[in-house]
């Protein structure tokens, strides 16, 4: 942060904490920061290196998920984290996020580089200075963090885990099963606010018998519907892709367990456990053999109200999101950018490094839209208990 140190803000920050703690009778597991005059968000962060804006755009985007937000301003990965060693890439990341929320507002810019160093440390496949891909970015870095902050204690495993049979059981049954199950090795704010549960479904062609696999999932990467440069797509058509049919045969089919054998067989993904907050890669990207190309084509997307009822279990209802933050990439695949879009109180606003503008709804949806970020508004028994 220019012209404060990392102490400074810690201590403005710690201030801020203790004062709307104390005048407004917050708790400090459910104080909601922004809810504060105090605050800003309206800063920029500085460019690292020339190629690093990737990481300036997810910043931004995590640093207006509510949830993760107050979590590390109020310090309380200190109190729930399991191991007795310095949650440093945490602390780093809470300094650059104290530094965007900042409470003198005297500044304009933040600086990132220290919390990128720790990272790298952490995450050497970054090291260098080449582009790099924000959502994968972003997946290394709620990875990362997750450790560092995981309220269960690090049990080394020693071979390969039998796989359980949950034949008897209903499927919601199964899935709560596996859920705790991941729950007991993986449990954070970073669980809880970005993890979900996915279904995928197989149908052999041979006997007509039905297995059930569930995957801990953080982001949906969704493929996108072949249309000319020209022609836009939907979200809805984009999920309607991924969730749709699939025929495997034999080759990439895996073993049927009432054949014991590799047949024909169908698969179907669905959203079994909705996350608290959802990340929807829309991935523009596709490898061919000799090289990388990029679809431009314009997905439009709701702002409010996105119901993802229809991609979950059958009696799941509504299950309602709405957008808080937009991380773009424009350019080609060679020479891109990125640049992030996020809601305030007062409207959006667009945030390309250091610069920050207002940006109006209708400006959002355009064919550089890559990494969405959507806040579930309603809740069921689909969320986590």
């Amino acid at each position: 942060m220019p012209g404060a140190s990392g102490g400074n803000v810690e201590g403005s920050c710690q201030a801020l904490c203790q004062t709307l703690i104390s005048q407004n009778g917050l708790q400090r597991e459910t104080a909601d920061i922004s809810q504060s005059v105090l605050y800003t968000s309206l800063m920029g962060l500085l460019l690292v290196t020339d190629n690093e804006c990737f990481l300036n755009a997810v910043v931004q985007c995590l640093s207006h998920t509510p949830g993760l937000r107050d979590y590390c301003l109020l310090k309380t990965f200190r109190q729930e984290k399991s191991s007795k060693e310095e949650a440093k890439l945490m602390e780093a990341f809470s300094r650059v996020l104290a530094g965007l929320w900042d409470v003198d507002g005297e500044d304009t810019e933040v600086n990132p580089r220290q919390f990128y160093s720790i990272f790298k440390e952490t995450v050497p496949y970054f090291s260098g200075y080449s582009q790099q891909d924000a959502q994968e970015f972003l997946r290394f870095l709620l990875d990362r963090l997750h450790t560092e902050v995981n309220r269960r204690v690090c049990v080394r495993r020693t071979g390969k885990e039998p796989v359980q049979k949950y034949a008897k059981f209903r499927i919601s049954e199964e899935a709560a099963a596996m859920w705790k199950k991941h729950l007991e090795r993986d449990d954070s704010k970073i669980v809880d606010l970005f993890s979900g549960q996915l279904r995928s479904s197989l149908h052999c062609s041979v006997c007509s018998h039905h297995s059930n696999t569930f995957d801990v999932f953080c982001d949906l990467s969704l493929p996108m519907p072949k249309r000319g440069s020209a022609g836009g797509v939907t979200l809805r058509e984009c999920l309607d892709l991924f969730s749709q049919e699939e025929k495997l045969d034999k080759e990439n089919a895996p073993m049927c367990e009432r054949c014991t054998r590799r047949t024909q067989s169908t698969k179907r993904l669905s959203i079994q456990r909705f996350p608290q907050v959802i990340v929807i890669h829309l991935n523009r990207f596709t490898m061919s053999r000799w090289s990388i190309s990029k679809s431009t084509v314009c997905v439009s997307f709701p702002l409010l109200n996105l119901d993802l009822g229809p991609y979950g279990p059958v009696d799941c209802g509504a299950v309602l999101y709405d957008l808080y933050a937009v991380c773009n990439h424009s350019g080609t695949v060679n020479m891109g950018h990125y640049t992030a879009c996020c809601r305030e109180d007062n409207g959006w606003c667009f945030y390309n490094d250091s610069s920050v503008t207002p940006v109006s709804e209708n400006q959002l949806q355009t064919n550089q839209a890559y990494v969405l970020f959507y806040q579930r508004t309603n809740s069921n028994s689909t969320l986590r208990k």
